[in-house]
């Protein structure tokens, strides 16, 4: 019996000995596991540079992406995306662009520039920005035509947002201004300056303690897709990475649609 005994237990380490060499493939052409991939590392500066109407977001995401990633610091460049797309191409140095339109973004892209596709993460559209209590009861676009208006220069895609949405509810408007970005456009009517200004409906969620929105439903027509992508020259590629995926989670969705964002 105690034959049997040590006959069995020897049986038993062989076969655990066989499957250990099958699995390491030691011993020839057995089945080996592989290890899995190492997370390639994520620290130092990541530079972003993003649409005036990403600030809130964009700064609030910075703050969690460093929280996730110790050891990183996130820098942003926030303004009007022609201006930031004619910077990059001039030679600014940045990881990751992220702009309010399409068209801005192809600045970089047929200047080759960008180190892969740009991917639509968040859309947003037009609201009509006022003083609280809408003192000129605008309504409207057509009720634009009466008061100081202020809009975003035409090359910026606030500005080219706006001129679709005019032309759709047939509108022409002189604006007694036109600014260079989403935030000077709507800062026009926090100092009382202009009566009313076509700005996203994420920058008055933003400043909804001191102005207002107006929905019209020309906006349906004028949504803008915002795009992001990492650059080709980055000097922290492993950064832009991150941070692209990032952008593309479950915590970050969140803040976009608390912001007033529109999923792609």
């Amino acid at each position: 019996m105690r034959s049997v005994r040590r006959l069995l237990a020897a049986s038993a380490v062989l076969a655990l000995a066989a499957g250990l060499t099958a699995c390491t493939g030691s011993g020839g052409g057995g089945a080996s596991i592989n290890p899995a991939p190492a997370r390639p590392e994520v620290k130092g500066t990541v530079t972003v540079f993003a649409a005036a109407s990403l600030k809130e977001s964009f700064t609030e995401l910075g703050k969690r992406f460093e929280a996730a990633y110790p050891g990183t610091t996130v820098t942003f460049n926030f303004g009007g995306s022609s201006t930031l797309a004619r910077s990059i191409v001039s030679g600014a140095p940045a990881d990751v662009f992220a702009a309010a339109s399409p068209a801005t973004m192809k600045t970089v892209t047929d200047a080759e520039l960008s180190g892969g596709d740009p991917t639509v993460f968040v859309r947003n559209t037009l609201e009509i920005a006022v003083a609280k209590g809408n003192p000129k009861h605008i309504a409207g676009l057509k009720d634009l035509k009466g008061v100081k208006t202020a809009l975003c220069a035409k090359e910026v895609p606030c500005g080219t947002a706006a001129v679709t949405a005019l032309g759709a509810a047939g509108v022409e408007l002189t604006p007694a201004t036109y600014e260079q970005d989403v935030k000077g456009a709507l800062t026009k009517v926090e100092l009382g300056e202009v009566d009313a200004s076509l700005v996203y409906r994420t920058d008055v969620k933003a400043d909804s303690g001191k102005i207002e929105g107006v929905n019209f439903p020309e906006a349906a027509q004028a949504v803008n897709d915002y795009q992001v992508v990492s650059l080709g020259k980055a000097s922290n590629a492993n950064g832009a990475a991150a941070f692209l995926g990032y952008l593309g989670s479950a915590d970050a969705r969140r803040v976009f649609t608390d912001a007033g964002f529109q999923a792609p």
